[in-house]
């Protein structure tokens, strides 16, 4: 399998260079040259493998032989070794829980497949690799405990000052080693900049051996598609139903459809936004306009320039008429994600954390439009993450895990600089 930039200026590259250049030299992302198709066997059969036979055999194909299969099959296994329950919370309406994994949420599969296939290409590299990540908030502490420790990378963190939660904020600046967290004065989009701007710089990348551990790595964005069969073996009928997904940067999304043109049989996929509302407003006008993003309490979605929304528009080689047909999108207002939260926690007995509450609504805006469906919505992480944000709202105690008890005890460890990336640059040559 090789690989082209979305851009469609830098030459084309197999999945190991993808991974380790992170983004293109021409600013572009990298996107399969081809769509595996996978067999209507093995999707008819699908309950009779177990998920690291079903996480490889979706993946394999994208990484050909630059990973050996014993290796590739050792990578997969400590990649998923959690639980992806599908957890029925009312008539017709499933949850798909994403939050067993070791950071509480569902970046912990990418980052996990990710750090684990960096390490196996770097370990005979004469000098380190340098990941530098953009974080809205689970990005960073998933990519902090998927990367400790990890011989020959280092990990540089930067996340938005004040924007992300505690919880949030203590796993992606406590683990030290090898993980450094910069906290930048500024936006998301701004941390998400400066990283790209990093990678543009050819100067920079002849000194600093650089990659990317955001979704727009290859690597971090394809085994997102593992949540999706792992749904499918659990739903039990031919299709599966419409599936909402808590929507920032669109990397998540991206993968349940990807896996959709593979052959996994699905209904429908509804983006679910807050109020950073540019792709709801684009599937209505047809005019895609990215804008400064607006902090809401589910601040992992926070984002006003979604990066792999380039790469949902690849799939339907930039038909908008193709895209509308498989994918909806609703924006949800902070006032409408507190009453459900408290709603569904009252009633259904079913505690949703912000952005699993905001894939709720608007899964159900979408059946109110379409009774006769089923929807399945992703919970992407544990309640306990946004606690802050939660308890006032339910007027209760959230249970916390043993591990976060401990982790809240901690004191952040952060490197504050300005978000301009001259301030990054400098930080990287004197590191």
């Amino acid at each position: 399998m090789l690989y082209y930039s979305t851009n469609h200026i830098s030459p084309k590259v197999n999945f190991k260079e993808a991974t380790v250049k992170g983004q293109a030299p021409d600013k572009g992302l990298y996107f399969p040259e081809s769509i595996p198709q996978l067999s209507e066997d093995f999707i008819r059969n699908i309950d009779k493998y177990s998920k690291e036979e079903i996480a490889f055999m979706v993946i394999q194909p994208y990484i050909g032989d630059v990973i050996h299969k014993n290796e590739l099959e050792r990578i997969v296994s400590e990649t998923i070794n959690f639980e992806f329950p599908l957890v029925n919370v009312e008539d017709n309406i499933f949850s798909l829980e994403l939050f067993h994994g070791p950071t509480l949420a569902f970046k912990d599969v990418g980052a996990r497949f990710m750090s684990r296939c960096l390490s196996y290409f770097v370990k005979n590299n004469d000098k380190n690799i340098t990941v530098l990540v953009a974080t809205s908030g689970d990005t960073g502490g998933a990519v902090a405990n998927g990367f400790y420790d990890v011989d020959g990378v280092d990990v540089i963190i930067l996340y938005p000052s004040g924007k992300v939660s505690t919880v949030q904020e203590l796993q992606l600046t406590t683990p030290g080693k090898n993980i450094t967290a910069l906290e930048i004065d500024g936006t998301f989009d701004e941390c998400q900049l400066m990283v790209k701007q990093a990678f543009a710089d050819e100067g920079l990348n002849k000194k600093i051996l650089l990659s990317s551990a955001n979704s727009i790595n290859i690597a971090r964005w394809l085994p997102q598609q593992f949540y999706y069969f792992f749904a499918y073996q659990q739903w039990k009928e031919k299709n599966l139903p419409v599936i909402s997904v808590p929507s920032g940067n669109f990397g998540n999304i991206c993968a349940g459809i990807l896996a959709h043109l593979s052959g996994l049989p699905a209904q429908h996929f509804i983006a679910a936004c807050n109020a950073n509302n540019v792709v709801p407003e684009y599937l209505k006008t047809e005019n895609y306009l990215p804008k400064p993003s607006i902090t809401t309490l589910s601040n992992a979605m926070d984002v006003g320039s979604p990066s792999n929304f380039v790469r949902i528009l690849e799939l339907f080689d930039q038909k908008f008429n193709s895209l509308r047909n498989i994918m909806s999108s609703y924006s949800i207002s902070d006032e409408e994600t507190k009453i459900v939260l408290k709603e569904v926690f009252l009633n259904k007995k079913y505690l949703l954390d912000p952005h699993g509450a905001v894939a709720y609504l608007a899964l159900k805006k979408y059946l109110q439009d379409n009774p006769l469906h089923k929807g399945i919505f992703l919970e992407t992480a544990h309640p306990v993450k946004f606690y802050d944000v939660v308890e006032p709202i339910i007027q209760q105690t959230v249970p916390m895990p043993g591990e976060i008890n401990d982790l809240i005890k901690m004191k952040k460890h952060s490197i504050k600089i300005e978000a301009k990336y001259d301030a990054l640059k400098d930080y990287l040559l004197t590191k």
